[in-house]
């Protein structure tokens, strides 16, 4: 069993920033730091006091993380970044919302005070003495401490305060993992309530010393234990804390939801996968029918992460395509209207848009990639409605006269037909590229439209139930935020993403197959018409023949929808492989094309280059950043493995942001988890001359002086299953809507609440009985379960709040 924690966050936009430039505006990106390691970061929004984000991620965490910080920084070209201000929230603060913090939150400034980080390694012991007790402090390290230098890092030494007297340690140069091991004594007093003060400091020779954290003792508890060593955190002194400056800074939106689930093996939750998966196989026959009664008793607001949840499940099980199916017929059993067929936020219409993302992105990213880039390098002026024409925005080329306004409004349909056909075009050659198991869903949806709306007059209405996941929930959204569906790395200006919303208008059209409802919606799209009436043939042509799956594909087929695809990750990278000689220098890097397979991670010199392998992925150890000291350069990992005859070796790679460096690491970790001998703790420096450039250690193969975070990674759309975790996450919500099972069960005429069937060959048991009975195995389950207690840190019963 395992304790796990996830944090949902979603930063959506800010409000009434202040301007940074001399233009009176600013380019605002956030940067969102969990303990002071920057995990994410956002695109910049160019030249706006208010800018949208709207990005969102779910980040893997060790339960024990204590803050989430959100940084709102001022892009700038030729200086360094400014910032604007932060929101923090610690983790009690969102735990104490149980279905998320939502809303609007003030930013403050940036006090040099708070931005502590790191831990500090102490010994303690109180011993009688002569003729009074002594208290000796032994200050042996810290690791990870905030870097305060421009050289990134600091000069650290540490003040020992007790009673009005005050001990040094001598100082370390140039380290952020510094190594003092030194002892200080005291005198200890009967009654005595001071507590002793543990403060690390960056020496600075010119200016006053920097703060980096410090810990408070209370002595009292420790005369009760004697004796206590550990790592401490390194808290912020808010004595000095300068007043928050709310107000004038703006604000951000953000949604940051906290997940702790203790997963337990998998033996126990083996009842209630093959319950589900036994109603699925059923399909509408089954004599339970658990399925439409989860969908009866989810509220909308959870219904997305039920339906997420369930696919996984049954994506795992090899049974998406009947769990879907399932739901199909459900709808389609209490739908009269065709015009409003999976147009609502049902189960069925979540479940597939997961499931569209979850199995169909490589596909979508290989249809849309090069329009969506293409569109981006032209940032031509693409304008249609004639109310919001800005002629003087669009100059003709080799005249010197402005254009009209005929004249743009022609231009501009010309380059979205342009568009609109190569999309089209595109699509239409994409049938065998587009994945087994998305074709066999849309095959069975078809199949079942058409079963419940026969005839001529509804000819239409199986494809527009195809179009209306395909183009409408998958296509048109990522059409009109690549950044979101991660087709690019940021986000539209205002001129492209004018183009990409009117490309997305013209799919949707083409995907409600050209209805006259759908003309009569915005008639200055008239223009794009021929284009779209051509689409709609090219779309219907698609379409048959994605669902002409032949029988004897059939078996193969099955076999593909229980595999899911190996976590891939590819791209160039800049690698070094450094031999502890001399300076290190960015210069040193070369570029390679890197892809992480579930077998090696391997490099070419470019993509199509015969790929060589550098690591096998059995051989991996740990993946980690790198100090930015190390080689004059940020956005640096290590990826520390064995070799075939089992020597350590260390691969350099640099990456071009801090997203792609955490991807990287993310994707590493993942694939790797299962390895024998991963490592505890490893140096963040290099091994440099006849030293380590962290901690300054001279013996190149001992214990590093950082712990390693193989456990923060990312959730990616293309992340492995992990079925267990499903299943705790469905457990939970069926335990959240346990007392409307129970009434429905009563209502239903089922046996008194409370009671299960225990005679099943006399009379077959009730399927919601069963669950009942599988949700309170469970819970007894979690109950005797010792992970099932909040985590807990050592050494906190020796710190004081402050």
């Amino acid at each position: 069993m395992a304790k796990r924690s996830s944090l949902y966050i979603r930063i959506v936009e800010g409000k009434n920033l202040p301007a940074k430039d001399i233009t009176g505006s600013s380019d605002p990106y956030c940067i969102v730091k969990v303990d002071n390691e920057p995990i994410i970061r956002t695109a910049t929004v160019w030249k706006t006091l208010c800018p949208f984000w709207g990005e969102e991620y779910q980040v893997h965490l060790p339960p024990t993380f204590h803050a989430v910080a959100f940084y709102v920084m001022d892009e700038d070209a030729l200086s360094r970044d400014d910032v604007i201000g932060k929101v923090c929230l610690t983790r009690d603060t969102i735990a104490s919302h149980p279905k998320g913090f939502s809303g609007w939150a003030h930013l403050t400034e940036v006090d040099p005070d708070e931005e502590v980080q790191g831990e500090i390694h102490l010994r303690l012991e109180v011993w009688p003495g002569a003729r009074a007790c002594r208290l000796r402090c032994s200050v042996l390290e810290a690791r990870d401490l905030a870097p305060k230098d421009r050289n990134g890092t600091s000069d650290p030494f540490v003040r020992v305060r007790y009673k009005g007297r005050t001990r040094e340690t001598s100082i370390v140069k140039k380290s952020c993992y510094p190594r003092w091991n030194e002892t200080f004594e005291f005198e200890l007093q009967e009654g005595a309530m001071e507590a002793l003060c543990v403060e690390a400091w960056d020496w600075d020779l010119v200016s006053r010393n920097d703060f980096l954290g410090k810990v408070v003792i209370d002595v009292q508890r420790l005369r009760v234990v004697q004796q206590e060593e550990g790592w401490f955190r390194l808290q912020p002194d808010q004595s000095k804390s300068r007043r928050h400056d709310e107000g004038n800074l703006g604000s951000l939106q953000l949604e940051v939801r906290l997940r702790d689930e203790t997963v337990l093996p998998s033996s126990y939750y083996q009842p209630l996968v093959h319950l589900l998966c036994h109603e699925v196989k059923l399909g509408m026959q089954g004599p339970g029918q658990l399925i439409p009664l989860i969908e009866e008793t989810t509220s909308t607001e959870c219904r997305q992460d039920v339906a997420t949840n369930l696919l996984k499940l049954f994506l795992g099980q090899g049974l998406a395509k009947d769990f879907l199916d399932l739901l199909f017929q459900l709808e389609l059993s209490r739908t009269s209207e065709t015009n409003t067929l999976f147009r609502s936020n049902s189960l069925a219409s979540k479940s597939m848009e997961s499931f569209l993302k979850v199995a169909g992105m490589q596909y979508l990213h290989g249809v849309l990639g090069p329009i969506i880039n293409k569109v981006f390098e032209e940032k031509k002026y693409v304008e249609l409605d004639p109310s919001k024409v800005e002629v003087k925005d669009v100059g003709c080329s080799g005249l010197h006269r402005p254009q009209t306004e005929a004249e743009v409004l022609e231009q501009s349909a010309q380059t979205l037909r342009a568009h609109l056909g190569a999309l089209l075009s595109a699509l239409s050659r994409s049938v065998r590229a587009c994945p087994a198991v998305v074709r066999a869903t849309f095959r069975q949806l078809f199949r079942r439209v058409r079963e419940r709306f026969p005839g001529a007059q509804h000819e239409n209405v199986p494809f527009i139930a195809v179009t209306s996941f395909l183009c409408l929930r998958f296509f048109s959204p990522a059409i009109m935020s690549p950044k979101l569906f991660h087709l690019r790395e940021r986000h539209a200006d205002a001129r492209t993403s004018r183009t990409l919303l009117l490309l997305a208008k013209a799919v949707q059209n083409v995907g409600n197959m050209d209805t006259p409802a759908s003309r009569a919606k915005e008639a200055w799209m008239e223009p794009l018409q021929p284009t779209v009436r051509q689409g709609v043939a090219q779309l219907k042509d698609f379409i048959t023949k994605l669902v002409d799956i032949e029988e004897k594909d059939e078996l193969d087929l099955q076999r593909t929808l229980s595999l899911q695809a190996p976590p891939v990750k590819e791209g160039p990278l800049f690698i070094h492989r450094t031999k502890g000689k001399g300076p290190l220098m960015s210069s040193s890097f070369k570029k390679l094309y890197f892809s992480l397979t579930t077998e090696a991670l391997s490099f070419a010199k470019t993509p199509s280059s015969k790929k060589s392998a550098l690591i096998k992925l059995a051989n991996i150890r740990a993946a980690e950043k790198v100090e930015e000291k190390s080689f004059g350069g940020s956005h640096v990992m290590q990826v520390i493995y064995t070799d075939d005859a089992g020597r350590p070796q260390t691969a350099y790679l640099q990456c071009k942001c801090v997203n792609e460096l955490n991807q990287w690491l993310s994707a590493l970790r993942k694939v790797s988890i299962n390895n024998t001998g991963l490592l505890g703790s490893y140096h963040p420096g290099v091994f440099r001359g006849d030293k380590w450039s962290c901690c300054h250690q001279k013996e190149k193969t001992g214990q590093g002086c950082d712990k390693t975070r193989s456990r923060v990674t990312l959730q990616e759309w293309n992340d492995p299953l992990d079925h267990d975790l499903e299943a705790q996450l469905i457990y939970r919500h069926l335990l959240g809507v346990e007392a409307m099972l129970e009434r429905h069960r009563e209502l239903s005429g089922g046996a008194e609440a409370g009671t299960v069937p225990t005679s099943p060959g006399k009379v077959p048991e009730d399927s919601l009985a069963r669950l009942l009975r599988v949700l309170q195995d469970l819970r007894e389950a979690h109950s005797s379960s010792p992970a099932g207690s909040p985590p807990s840190e050592p050494n906190c019963l020796l710190e004081l709040q402050t």
